[in-house]
């Protein structure tokens, strides 16, 4: 099956008379689907093609939205209303589609009870349960206790 450059159907021809017409008209015969019951090939100019293949792959990279890693850091003292300000940023935040780094930070003595720090993410677990999941569960890096949710 071949297509000639303006997209109209040639019809079912052999491989060396399709070869001879893209020659004549001095352009390239390209196999778009090889697989296919009846191969199909188009008369193309190969250059033009590439080049309106890669306009169209940068295109799609442009439109495709890569998730970013939102973080929102706290200390293990803060209060009931700042936590839930924390969670509906963090909900706002995976509604959009990236994922959300929840950081409470100790300063001095209060890496002494990191328990403390831990009941804080579970609160912010339970906030964001409808909107979220945990991609990696908490964890203590030095003064710090982390938690990392995913949208649902």
């Amino acid at each position: 099956m071949v297509i000639d450059e303006e997209g109209k159907n040639l019809g079912v021809l052999e491989t060396f008379k399709a070869l001879n017409i893209a020659k004549e008209k001095e352009l390239d015969l390209l196999l778009v689907a090889p697989n296919a019951q009846v191969p199909v090939a188009k008369i193309v100019d190969y250059s033009k093609f590439l080049y309106e293949e890669r306009k169209k792959l940068s295109a799609a990279r442009v439109k495709s939205k890569k998730s970013e890693l939102k973080e929102l850091r706290f200390g293990p003292h803060t209060d009931e209303g700042d936590i839930n300000r924390y969670i509906e940023r963090a909900k706002e935040f995976l509604g959009d589609g990236n994922r959300v780094k929840i950081t409470i930070k100790m300063r001095g003595r209060e890496g002494i009870f990191p328990e403390v720090a831990f009941e804080k993410l579970k609160k912010v677990e339970v906030g964001l349960v409808e909107d979220g999941k945990v991609e990696s569960p908490p964890k203590r890096m030095g003064q710090m206790v982390w938690e990392i949710f995913i949208p649902k």
